[in-house]
Order: structure tokens, then C-alpha cells, then sequence
């Protein structure tokens, strides 16, 4: 709030001590009857009616005062008042008409006669202070009385004032004896203050709601990024301290600057805010300021041909005609302002077109602002005029002019806002009092439950009845006080629109409220709203672009909320939001969109049938199996021929089942992995080639035995390797197997596991092998195996045959293990299903390998060479012994 000059404290103080010295009264000496004199120190404009409870009213009738000297003399002296002031004087008579109103309405205190002693504070201080002090104390001009004194009885509430600066004086004075003080145009934030102000109330919103109301128009149109021109009182200062506070705490938008506007027309000073506001990005600008500033910065803006701004107005220069100028419009056209709320006042004009010059006959010539009015309005002057009026030719007044022949804005009833409030404000203590005289003796409110009455009536009794009054005006308003003595805030919306004359209509474009129900409410009708751009769109006004989806904000260091930049979501997080301050990480199973403003289910990956590796894979199996059962059928359908007798017919087949059965496991590599394809993928792959190896290794061991019983004295070594033994050894080998995946399933069993590691955007399902230990003894085991029947059959590779199977074993347990021994690193350094892939492939090569080095060469003598599949041809010179072994 902006401070007090110190001359404007010493006056207050002196009118104080003026007050105080004017209670006394002296007794004049007299025969003929006794009589109470006041001391008077200076006159004040006004107009006066008595009743049985007078209310006080404070207007601005005239625009500007010169002071008199203050002393304590007994001889009246006159402040002089200049500059009429028709609407002012309109506020007045409308306090007047509601008066007269209620006193005609038998529902609202019944028996009971208002009064009202209504002043002209000249927009000074010092005299509107003088005013309230008068009325409050009982003082002022004359009225007759019992007893033969004459003083006005005080009043019991006072409706004003209009400046938020006056009434913050008044009020901290009347406030000290609860005084109530409506007032229907003071809008400072600061009189919200309980403790500093407890009787002052108002009908029309303070400025915190303004300036929310504002807010509110900026959400509504994305406007982040605003201008501030305040005035330099408590008006602006108050209402620029609220709009940032509500910025900050909002988050709404921010100012991009704020400047004080002079109360005097500084050229220098105008033309650097000007400067400011070009320079500026904002192109949306609030003015919370008064008119006559307003038109200085105007002029300024013109000269330098700022266009492309936005403006919004306060309710202080909403409808101020004095900016709707030709040569302004283009440039303030478009205007969005906050008005007070306008009303209906039926009755009024017919009340005004009443008004007479000798209605008061308790004011004289030189303050009755009746006669002030009529000579403003019909420039004439009532007799005695001065002498120099009179050689000027100018007219007298004779008191019967008519008023309603005039073309005046006094009777134009079309635009009553502040009228409205003053109407107002005289209801809310005409409806406290009759609440007050309704109270039922036994059942008051105060001490005792007692009642106030109308003869000893306080003013503190008052101000419990209307800070709980609520009542519904003639058009539809409620009006009732908070506990800071605010009524229930309204606000009309006013756009200014430019006519294709040139001329200027501000029309109503929307209405912004606050109920107890609903909160504040904005309703705007945006199809009417004239925008001075093309097209004809409202402006953007930002420091930044709003952040889209997918990304968030980024502050820029040392510059305001509002200047951001847009730093896209890393992936697997996201912002579904604009304007997002952080970026949200997707739940584990779901991963962002290539736009990041969602998350997507995560692509769920593993060896399938439908890919291509997979149908691959599948059909080198499938291709494996038909060519395992076709070389059995040949096998089968030639197995009394002399090369399948010679291979040794029965492990031939055992070892072709088991090579069907490894082409068959490695589909359990191919898709989903689920729990009993995990535990079985393995152990089907252990125990077909232990039981695959297992056949080779017996193969070769007979070979070796039958070699060695060709020798003199080595007969007996054939024992050891008949049908029986020749099975038993492949069963037991191949339990061995069994018991090591039963041991590895039962300890640790592999399970699918769904894999992050590999790809962040993907979930990689594979058979977590459970022990490594346990996978481990199965291929050692199995390598062991290979490695046995690779060494026997590498001694066994020379011997004399001329059909040495020996050769065939060495060949494909070399292909065998060479595969094995690239598995290992391939398998471990492949992510996901390609260590499927491999697993398969080598399953897969090291089948085929066994498959074609076993049975390629005998499948083709036995289908294309038969001749060579003769006893003859197979044994070459094998001795006859040998051949006793031939199955």
C-alpha cells in the first residue's frame, strides 16, 4: 500500500484536533431563549434531508479543491470546489433516490423515516475527511432541533467514499468507534484487512477478485506472457502486488515487465515504457491504472505506432469515453476490460427529472451542489451572481429550466454500474436496521439477549446486523458481506468493438462471478468478441511455446517461469500431458512410444515358428526326421544284405532313433517358452545324444574287439560284446544322463524368464537354464562320451577292412565335437532367442554331420552301387572268424 504524504497525515491530524475543539459549545447570553452554537471552521457542499435515522454519504462532485487555511476562528470558511462533476452528482441523488424508495416501502422499516446528510468531498482528502468527521460527530449545517439547538443528530452509517485512498483514512478513523462505512467504489485490496478496518464494507468486488477475474480471461485464452502498467497509488500498487502473487501461485503465466505509469505527462518517462512495451514479446498488456494516465500513454503509443497489442482494462478505464477517440481505436480496438456490474434501477430518471434547485432548504447559495448542478447544467447563475457574469452576458437562472429538454448524460439510464452499488450499499444498512428492529426483547444478540433500540441506538449494533445481512436486489443480484466486509464480487466483461464508422461500442461480452456454491465462475460469449487482428483470432502472447506431448520443460537459468525450453522424454518415459514438468518412466512391461506421450506394451520376443529363422530351423529338423526314417526304411527293407549286416543292423537302428529323436528336440527350442518346454528342451537334448553317442561309442568298440579277435589268441574278447552287452552298455550310459538331468530338474529346474538386459524396448522370453553347474555336467558329459568314441575310433581307422566303419565314426565324431566346441562361445555371446538359434543349429549340424558321415556312404552302395554290396566287396580279405560277428 503506498504511504501517506506526511502533509496528508499533519491534515488529518489538525481536522482530528479541529473535531475535538468544535464539541464544545458556548452558551450565548439571551432573554428571549437559549440556544447551543457549534464552531464551524469551513463549509462544505452538500444536500441534507432529516428523518428518524439519517445515513451519511460522501461523493465526488467536483473534480478539484483549493483548501483554506485552517484555524480555529469562529468565521466559516469555504473550500473551494471546481470542475462539476455530473456523474458524481448522479451517484448522490441515486443514494437519494433509494432512500426515498425505501421510506415508500411499507415491507421495509415500517414507521420509521430516513434521513440523509450527503457531502461533496472535491476528490480531496482533506475535505472528505472533514465530511466523515462531521457526520459522524454530529456536526455540520444547521438543523432545528428541540430545545432550540441546532446540530444534525450523527449518522448512522455512511455510504462512500469512492477513492480507495480516502476511504483507507476514513476508515481507520471510523473504524476506532465501529462506525459502519459502505462504500460502492473503493476497490484497494487493502480494505480487506479485518483488523485494520472492522466496519468498513463494500458493494463493489476488491481488487484481488479483479485481478483474478483477469487471470481467469488470461487461462481462458493461453495467455502466459503479459505486460503490467500500473498507477502509482494504492490502487495500482495493491492490485500489481495481487496479480503477481496470484501469477506465482497459480503458475499461470508470468509479466514481462511492469512499469509505473506518472501521474504527470513526463515525455521522457512515457516514452521509455513505451520502448519497454515494443521491445517486449508480450502482446497482451493489463492496465491497472486511471484514465488520465491511460490517455498519456496512449499518445505515446501512437507516436511510436505500437500495434499488435492486446489490452486489458481495469474497471477503472473499462468505459472511459475520454480513450474512445478516433485516432485511439485503432490501436486500443479489441479491448477486453473488467467492469462493475451493471444494474436496473426502475424509477431513477423519473427521480432526477424531479430534482429542483430549492429541494434543501437547509443549505445556502454557496454550498448547496443542487443549485451548483443546475447552474453547471443550464449556464446560468442563481441571484446574487458576480458583477463580471452579468457584463459577460451571462444568463440567470430562474429555477424553472427543464432538464429532460437537455441531451445529458445525467438522465441516460443505460450504463448504471456505479449507481448501481451506491443503490446498494443504501439497501445493505436499510435492511441491517430493519433487522435490527425486528429483535424480539429476551432474544437479541447481545449481553443479556438483549435488543438495540431505535432511541439509544450505537453504531457497533448496526455493524452486527450487516455483516450478516443477504437480500436479492430488483435484478437478481445477492448481495451479502463476507467476514472481510467484501459483498459476493461480480463482474461484467466489456470488449471495446470497432465500428466500420470509426466509432466505438463496448458491448457485454460475459459476466465472472463468485457464488457460495460454485466458487468464481468465468462466462464468456467468445462469437461476439471483436479481435483488432487478422485474422480475427485472439493473439498468442507466450515467452515459450507450450512443451507437447512427449516432451517436458527445461527452465532457462535467470529468466521467468515462462521462458522454458521443450527437452524430448528419454526413452522409456513419457509425458501424456502439455506443458509436463518431468517425464514419467513406463511400467517395467511397457515401454514409450516413438512420439514418447504413452507407454506401449513392450515387444515380446523369443524363437517363434512364424519368423523366418524359426521356419528355418523348423524345417531342417522336419527335413532331419523324414531323412533318419527313410535311411531306417532302407535300412530296414536291405537288412539282410551284406553292408547292413556288416554295420553292426541293431545299433544301426538304436542309433537311428536316436538321431530322429535329436532332429525332434530341437523343436522344443522353438516357441514359447513355458515351463515344461524348458525342463524338457534339455533333458530331451541330453539324453538323445548320450544315447546317440552311446551307439557310436559301442559301434566302435566292436570294431575294435573283432579286430582284435582276428588275432591269434584274441577269440576271447568277443564274450564281452555280444547282443546283451552291446544293449546294456548304451542303457547304462544313457541312465547316466537321465540321473543328471533328473538331479539338475529337481535342484535348480530351468524356467522361462522374461530378459530386459538385452533390449530396453523389448521383454526377450528364454528358458533361464536354472544351474549352470547342472548344464554344464550335461554337455561334459556328453562331450566326454564323444571324445572316448573319437579316440577308439581314431585307433581303430587303419584296420584292415576294406569297409572300415572306423573311418566313418573318426570322421563324424571330428564334425561332432568341431560343432560342439563352436557352440559353446557362440551360445554364450548370442542375446535372446538367437542363443535358441544356435543351440538348434548346432543340435541340428551335429545331427546332420552324424546322420550323413554314418550313412551317407552305405545308403549309397546299398540304392546306387549294389554290386558293391556283396559279402565279397564288404569284407575284402577279412578272415572267416569275422564274419561269424556279422549280424
Amino acid at each position: 500500500m503506498m504511504a501517506f504524504s506526511d502533509i496528508d497525515v499533519i491534515l488529518c491530524m489538525v481536522l482530528v484536533l479541529q473535531m475535538v475543539s468544535s464539541l464544545f459549545c458556548s452558551n450565548a447570553s439571551s432573554s428571549a431563549s437559549s440556544s447551543c452554537q457549534v464552531q464551524k471552521q469551513f463549509l462544505l457542499n452538500g444536500i441534507h434531508k432529516a428523518g428518524d435515522v439519517v445515513l451519511g454519504g460522501l461523493f465526488f462532485v467536483h473534480f478539484f479543491s483549493v483548501l483554506p487555511e485552517l484555524s480555529f476562528t469562529s468565521e466559516p470558511q469555504e473550500p473551494i470546489c471546481h470542475g462539476f462533476n455530473v456523474l458524481g452528482f448522479r451517484h448522490a441523488q441515486t443514494m437519494a433516490f433509494a432512500i426515498d424508495e425505501i421510506n415508500r416501502n411499507s415491507k421495509l422499516l415500517p414507521n420509521v423515516t430516513l434521513g440523509y446528510s450527503i457531502y461533496d468531498n472535491c476528490l480531496t482528502i482533506g475535505v472528505g475527511f472533514r465530511g466523515a468527521l462531521s457526520m459522524a460527530s454530529g456536526q455540520g449545517d444547521q438543523f432545528l432541533l428541540d430545545n432550540n439547538c441546532t446540530a444534525p443528530p450523527p449518522v448512522l452509517g455512511i455510504v462512500g467514499d469512492s477513492s480507495s485512498t480516502h476511504s483507507i483514512a476514513i476508515s481507520a478513523v471510523l473504524g476506532l468507534y465501529r462506525v459502519p462505512m459502505v462504500s460502492y467504489f473503493a476497490t484497494c485490496s487493502c480494505l480487506s484487512d479485518r483488523q485494520r478496518f472492522p466496519s468498513f464494507f463494500r458493494t463493489i468486488p476488491s481488487d484481488a477478485f479483479q485481478v483474478r477475474a483477469m487471470l481467469q480471461i488470461l487461462k481462458r485464452f493461453g495467455w502466459t506472457w503479459v505486460g503490467l502498467l500500473i498507477s502509482d497509488d494504492d490502487y495500482g500498487l495493491h492490485a500489481a502486488r495481487s496479480l503477481q502473487s496470484d501469477l506465482a501461485q497459480s503458475g499461470g503465466g508470468c509479466l514481462a515487465y511492469l512499469e509505473v505509469l506518472p501521474w504527470s505527462n513526463d515525455t521522457a518517462e512515457l516514452r521509455r515504457i513505451v520502448n519497454v512495451m515494443k521491445k517486449s514479446t508480450a502482446r497482451v498488456v493489463i492496465g491497472f491504472t486511471h484514465e488520465s494516465q491511460m490517455i498519456n500513454v496512449m499518445e505515446e503509443v501512437v507516436k511510436q505506432n505500437v500495434t499488435g497489442l492486446q489490452w486489458i482494462a481495469s474497471e477503472a478505464w473499462t468505459a472511459a469515453t475520454g480513450l474512445q477517440t478516433p485516432d485511439l481505436i485503432p490501436y486500443l480496438g479489441g479491448t477486453l476490460g473488467i467492469a462493475i456490474r451493471r444494474g436496473e434501477i426502475p424509477g431513477l430518471r423519473d427521480f432526477l427529472l424531479r430534482i429542483h434547485p430549492d429541494t434543501d432548504p437547509y443549505s445556502n447559495y454557496k454550498n448547496n451542489i443542487v443549485r451548483q448542478f443546475w447552474e453547471y447544467t443550464f449556464q446560468c447563475r442563481f441571484s446574487p451572481p458576480p458583477a463580471e457574469w452579468l457584463d459577460t452576458g451571462g444568463a440567470l437562472c430562474t429555477g424553472q429550466e427543464d432538464l429532460e429538454s437537455l441531451a445529458t448524460t445525467f438522465l441516460d439510464m443505460s450504463d448504471l454500474r456505479p449507481e448501481y452499488n451506491v443503490y446498494k450499499a443504501v439497501y445493505a444498512l436499510a435492511y441491517a436496521l430493519d433487522d435490527m428492529l425486528q429483535c424480539v426483547p429476551g432474544r437479541g444478540p447481545f449481553s443479556g439477549h438483549s435488543c438495540a433500540s431505535l432511541q439509544k441506538l450505537q453504531p457497533w449494533q448496526l455493524l452486527y446486523y450487516l455483516e450478516r445481512i443477504s437480500f436479492t436486489t430488483a435484478f437478481g443480484d445477492q448481495v451479502s458481506f463476507d467476514e472481510n466486509g467484501d459483498a459476493l464480487p461480480i463482474y461484467d466483461v466489456m470488449n471495446w468493438r470497432w465500428l466500420p464508422d470509426g466509432s466505438t461500442m463496448v458491448q457485454n461480452v460475459g459476466v465472472v462471478k463468485k457464488s457460495a456454491s460454485t466458487g468464481e465462475e468465468l462466462t464468456l460469449d467468445e462469437d461476439r468478441i471483436f479481435w483488432n487482428f487478422e485474422p480475427k483470432k485472439p493473439p498468442q502472447s507466450v515467452c515459450s511455446e507450450s512443451c507437447p506431448p512427449g516432451t517436458r520443460i527445461a527452465r532457462r537459468k535467470g529468466e521467468p517461469v515462462c521462458c522454458f525450453d521443450c527437452i524430448p522424454c528419454s526413452e522409456g518415459q513419457i509425458s501424456n500431458e502439455t506443458d509436463s514438468m518431468e517425464c514419467i518412466s513406463c511400467p517395467e512391461d511397457f515401454w514409450s512410444s516413438p512420439q514418447r506421450d504413452h507407454c506401449i506394451p513392450k515387444t515380446i520376443e523369443f524363437l517363434s515358428y512364424h519368423e523366418p529363422l524359426g521356419i528355418c530351423l523348423t524345417t531342417a529338423s522336419l527335413l532331419g526326421t523324414l531323412i533318419c526314417t527313410i535311411v531306417l526304411g532302407v535300412f530296414i527293407y536291405h537288412r539282410s544284405t551284406p553292408m547292413v549286416r556288416a554295420n553292426n543292423s541293431e545299433l544301426s537302428f538304436q542309433l537311428l532313433l536316436s538321431l530322429k529323436l535329436c532332429f525332434l528336440c530341437s523343436l522344443l527350442f522353438i516357441g514359447h517358452p513355458r515351463l515344461w518346454t524348458c525342463q524338457l528342451r534339455h533333458a530331451a537334448f541330453g539324453i538323445s545324444f548320450v544315447l546317440c553317442v552311446s551307439c557310436i561309442l559301442v559301434k566302435t568298440m566292436v570294431v575294435l574287439a573283432v579286430f582284435k579277435a582276428s588275432k591269434p589268441g584274441g577269440g576271447a574278447s568277443l564274450k564281452w560284446f555280444g547282443a546283451v552287452q552291446q544293449r546294456g552298455t548304451v542303457l547304462v550310459l544313457t541312465s547316466i544322463q537321465a540321473a543328471i538331468c533328473t538331479a539338475w530338474l529337481v535342484s535348480s529346474s530351468p524356467a522361462p524368464h522374461k530378459n530386459t538386459q538385452y533390449h530396453s524396448d523389448k521383454i526377450v522370453y528364454e528358458c533361464a537354464i536354472g544351474s549352470t553347474v547342472g548344464f554344464a555336467v550335461l554337455l561334459g558329459y556328453i562331450g566326454f562320451l564323444a571324445i572316448v568314441s573319437f579316440l577308439l575310433a581314431f585307433f581303430a581307422r587303419k584296420l584292415p577292412d576294406n569297409f572300415n566303419e572306423a573311418k566313418l565314426i573318426t570322421f563324424s565324431m571330428l564334425i561332432f565335437c568341431a560343432v560342439w566346441v563352436a557352440f559353446i562361445p557362440a551360445y554364450i555371446n548370442s542375446p535372446g532367442k538367437y542363443a535358441d538359434a544356435v543351440e538348434v543349429f548346432a543340435i541340428l549340424a551335429s545331427t546332420f554331420g552324424l546322420l550323413v558321415a554314418l550313412f551317407g556312404q552305405k545308403c549309397y552302395i546299398i540304392l546306387l552301387r549294389p554290386e558293391r554290396n556283396t559279402k565279397k566287396a564288404v569284407m575284402g580279405r577279412s578272415t572267416s572268424k569275422k564274419s561269424t560277428f556279422y549280424q
